[in-house]
């Protein structure tokens, strides 16, 4: 903190009525007359400055300064007070206009703005300019109201985030929930097709199997079996030494000898005589060109060229040919001529040996 330096002291002290002055008299009231000296003491304007200002040193230091600074604003006031007056001197010496008196007030000095203690304020210290006319209370009400605003404003704030935050995951939580309904339809929607296809499916199958049913139940009508009273005893494709060619290329219905053979679908005659190792054979042509050969008979019923139905005795059963026992061997030959399986054509037409 910055020291003033004492005023210089004037070297004339004037009369309080007359004006005069004498050395050894004075006044209660001391007048300063702008313009009136009586030795050649220039007096100058002092304006403190970081050189003219000597820091304070040892423990005294400024007092901490409570609401503003009205003391240092009055020792800034009694100051300027002084420059004026050196300023109003100056100005009346070079205009020459008439003294005017001015009484110096009492100010405080600069001692009294540094204190020994540090939580108690200097001597005339007023309240801050800025809370000039406020009391205590009014300012702690004000700093309660803008900390109580500041407060409402945080909360406020924060409860806008929190629900930017809830809402945020609530729309999370709809879309996760959007997602797994939409897929639990989506499989719901899936099984039911899948349930509604197999039973289209079963529906399907099951008319199907009726219409087939249906089919061989006419083709039975048209379709029979060669004989009656038999065994089956050979199948198609069996190996043994029997056959010539290893396999057997028939099946065979063992019968007594006499046992009568039908047509077992209408067609006509195109063979029917002896035929080396098959003995008696009859060879049936149906309409579609598939052969049905009758061997191993013990006599022959028809001719060639001969019409016939289903259900018409074309001969008897024999032993004739290559054979251990009386019995038919039946064989199928389609319209290309190469040999399949009997039992499976009987049963593709209705029929079960």
């Amino acid at each position: 903190m910055a020291s003033n330096r004492p005023a210089p002291m004037p070297t004339f002290i004037p009369d309080e009525v007359t004006g005069e002055t004498s050395g050894d008299k004075k006044p209660d009231t001391y007048t300063f007359a702008y313009g009136a000296r009586r030795d050649d003491e220039t007096f100058e304007v002092w304006n403190p400055s970081a050189e003219t200002v000597v820091p304070v040193r040892g423990k005294h230091r400024v007092s901490k300064q409570r609401g503003g600074g009205l003391a240092r604003s009055s020792t800034v006031l009694g100051v300027g007070v002084i420059a004026a007056v050196g300023a109003g001197g100056m100005a009346s010496a070079q205009t020459g206009k008439p003294p005017v008196s001015i009484s110096i007030p009492d100010l405080p000095n600069v001692g009294s703005l540094i204190s020994d203690e540090d939580d108690k304020a200097p001597e005339g210290s007023s309240t801050p300019l800025t809370a000039a006319g406020l009391t205590t209370a009014d300012a702690e009400q004000g700093n309660a109201d803008a900390g109580e605003a500041l407060r409402a404003r945080i909360m406020l704030q924060a409860e806008l985030q929190q629900d930017q935050v809830d809402r945020e995951a609530q729309q999370v939580a709809e879309a996760a929930a959007a997602k797994k309904a939409a897929t639990l339809a989506a499989k719901e929607q899936d099984a039911a097709k899948a349930k509604a296809a197999a039973a289209e499916k079963k529906k399907k199958e099951e008319a199907a199997a009726k219409a087939e049913a249906a089919r061989l139940a006419e083709l039975a009508k048209q379709f029979t079996l060669p004989t009656s009273s038999y065994t089956i005893t050979s199948t198609f494709g069996q190996s043994g030494s029997l056959w010539s060619s290893g396999q057997h290329t028939g099946l065979d219905f063992a019968a007594p000898t006499g046992t009568p053979l039908k047509a077992i679908h209408s067609g006509t005659i195109t063979e029917a005589g002896w035929s080396g190792s098959y003995g008696y054979r009859t060879v049936l042509t149906l309409d579609d060109g598939t052969e049905l050969w009758y061997a191993h008979q013990s006599s022959i019923g028809v001719s060639v060229g001969q019409k016939v139905s289903t259900g018409d005795v074309i001969g008897r059963v024999g032993a004739t040919g290559n054979v251990t026992g009386a019995h038919l061997h039946l064989e199928v030959h389609t319209s290309g001529g190469s040999g399949i399986d009997p039992m499976a054509w009987l049963r593709g037409n209705g029929l079960t040996p």
